[in-house]
C-alpha cells in the first residue's frame, strides 16, 4: 500500500521495565533441562501495566516530536493485555499525556501485530488529512502459563510513534507497506481465561514463516526492491531462532538483523516487539538508510513496511532515552518476585 501523500515519523519512543528474570531461573523452578530460547526477559513491576508503559513510550515520542500533545488528532493503541476488559485504554493514555479532549482514541487488537495495525491506521489518518498528527502505540505485559514454553519468552515493553506528513522535521518516512492475512489458528485465548494457548504444529511454517515471508516478499515486489537494498531489517521476534531463520531465507546478513533483534535480551514483547526493534534501529541509523520492518500476529497476519531515514534523525534521537538505555538499567529478580509481579499467585 502506498499513500497519495507521504507520511513520516515525527517522533518515536520506547519503554522497557527494569526488572529481568533469567530463563535459567524459570527452568530451575520447573526442573527443565532443555535448551532455553532466550537468556532473560523484561518483567513489568507491580505498579506497571500496558497503560503505564504506553504512557512512558508516548512521552518519549513527544520529546522527539517536539509538539504540543493537544495537536495529536488520533491515538491508536495496539495491545493484547489491556488492564480492563470493558473500558478503553487509549483514553487513559490520551488523558495522561495531555492530548484530550479533541482526539480520536481507540484500542486495537491483532495479537502481536496490533502495534503495526495501529501504525497502518495512523498512516491512513494522516495521509487523508483527517488529522495533523497521529500516535500509534504497541504495548504488552505478555502472559505465559506457568511451565508453558511461552513463560520463557513472554515479556513486557512498549513503543510509540507520532506520525505526520513527510517534511524536513520527520526523522524517517514510509516508502510503502503490505499486509498478508489468513485464518491460521496457532495461538488464542478465550474470554475468561488467564493464559493463552497455542498449537505447536501451527506456530512455525504455516503461521509465522508463511506470513512473514509473504508480507516481506509482497512489499519488495511492489516497490521493486531486493534484500540488498535494506541497511537494516527487523522481523517479529518470538525468540531469536525464528527471525534469524527467515532472514537466512531472504539472504539478509547478521549486520542487517542484529541491531533490531531484542528478543535475546528482553524477550518477546508481543504487540511492541516489532516496534521496539524498529526503535532500536532508529537509535543508530543514518540518513538515507532503508529499513524493512515486518510484524506477525497470531490468528494470523503480517504487516511489512519500507522506511527511509531522514536527516532530522541526527538532531532528534538524543532527545529521549534510547532502547539500549532501558536495556542497560537492569535489575534481576527471582521466580517468587516474578510470580508476585505478574499476578501468578491467585489469592481468591
Amino acid at each position: 500500500m502506498q499513500t497519495n501523500i507521504e507520511v513520516g515519523i515525527l517522533g518515536y519512543g520506547a519503554y522497557v521495565p527494569r526488572y529481568r528474570i533469567e530463563a535459567s531461573e524459570i527452568a530451575r523452578v520447573w526442573g527443565y533441562a532443555g535448551t532455553l530460547p532466550i537468556k532473560e526477559k523484561a518483567v513489568a513491576g507491580i505498579d506497571e501495566d500496558a497503560i503505564t508503559m504506553a504512557v512512558e513510550a508516548s512521552l518519549n515520542a513527544l520529546k522527539r516530536a517536539r509538539i504540543d500533545p493537544k495537536e495529536i488528532g488520533a491515538i491508536r493503541l495496539g495491545t493484547e493485555s489491556k488492564p480492563y476488559a470493558v473500558k478503553p485504554s487509549a483514553t487513559i493514555i490520551a488523558e495522561a499525556i495531555g492530548a484530550t479532549p479533541d482526539v480520536l482514541a481507540t484500542d486495537m487488537e491483532f495479537a502481536c501485530k496490533a502495534g503495526t495495525e495501529a501504525l497502518e491506521d495512523c498512516i491512513g489518518l494522516v495521509s487523508s488529512g483527517m488529522v495533523k498528527y497521529a500516535l500509534a502505540i504497541g504495548t504488552d505485559t505478555a502472559q505465559g502459563r506457568p511451565m508453558d514454553a511461552l513463560e520463557y519468552t513472554a515479556a513486557c515493553g512498549a513503543a510509540a510513534y507520532i506520525l505526520a506528513k513527510k517534511s524536513g522535521e520527520t526523522l524517517a518516512y514510509f516508502e510503502g507497506s503490505y499486509s498478508f492475512v489468513t485464518d491460521t489458528p496457532d495461538f488464542w485465548r478465550r474470554a475468561g481465561e488467564s493464559y493463552p494457548q497455542h498449537t505447536g504444529r501451527f506456530t512455525g511454517e504455516p503461521a509465522y514463516f508463511r506470513h512473514i515471508v509473504n508480507a516481506a516478499k509482497g512489499l519488495m515486489e511492489r516497490l521493486g526492491l531486493r534484500p540488498s537494498d535494506f541497511k537494516y531489517v527487523v522481523f517479529h521476534q518470538p525468540n531469536v531462532k525464528f527471525p534469524m531463520r527467515v532472514a537466512k531465507r531472504f539472504g539478509f546478513n547478521e549486520e542487517q538483523v542484529k541491531p533490531g533483534l531484542l528478543s535475546g535480551v528482553i524477550g518477546n514483547t508481543y504487540a511492541a516487539a516489532t516496534l521496539l526493534g524498529l526503535a532500536a534501529i532508529l537509535d543508530i541509523a543514518s540518513p538515507g538508510d532503508r529499513i524493512l520492518a515486518v510484524s506477525f500476529g497470531s490468528g494470523a497476519g503480517s504487516d511489512a513496511f519500507s522506511i527511509i531515514v531522514q536527516d532530522a534523525i541526527e538532531s532528534k534521537r538524543d532527545l529521549a532515552p534510547k532502547v539500549a538505555d532501558y536495556i542497560a538499567r537492569r535489575k534481576a529478580i527471582d521466580y517468587s518476585v516474578y510470580a508476585r509481579y505478574r499476578g501468578k499467585i491467585k489469592m481468591r
